[in-house]
């Protein structure tokens, strides 16, 4: 009988953050949630095969016009985000329609993270992304390939 073949773990030396692929999306129309997983999954690594969950084998990903982005159904209203300062009372809320027209790179980003581990891996994954209102953005020095979701 052949002896198994030996499974293989990426270790932190063999993917360093210079040599990382650099990815660009457009959000222009593309629905939130489901744009959001597929740029997390590329965050992470998850289509390579040399996939490990306890290292970055990510890329980076670029979004362009995430003011763009679209929201379903009544998300637009209903949807509502929060934020806690730590003292009695000082509960915020803003709903996504008012998010989009003042940081709409913050809704992204947050769906994004939500999508994330919830490790320290993953406050380092989250700084590979990104993420632009406009549709210009500087990093063409590390010639981004488009990324079709």
């Amino acid at each position: 009988m052949k002896p198994a073949a030996k499974s293989y773990s990426a270790k932190k030396e063999e993917f360093p953050l210079g040599d990382k692929e650099w990815f660009v999306v457009d959000a222009n129309g593309k629905a939130l949630g489901r744009m959001a997983c597929k740029i997390a999954d590329v965050l992470r690594g998850k289509n390579k095969p040399t996939f490990t969950p306890h290292v970055d084998t990510g890329a980076f990903v670029v979004v362009i016009n995430a003011g763009k982005v679209a929201l379903s159904g009544k998300k637009q209203d209903q949807k509502i985000y929060y934020r806690h300062s730590g003292y009695l009372g000082s509960l915020k809320s803003v709903s996504a329609r008012e998010m989009l027209s003042k940081k709409p790179e913050e809704v992204l980003r947050q769906a994004v993270k939500g999508m994330l581990p919830k490790n320290k891996l993953a406050d380092q994954i989250i700084l590979k992304l990104k993420i632009y209102a406009g549709g210009e953005h500087p990093h063409a020095a590390q010639n981004p390939t488009a990324l079709e979701l």
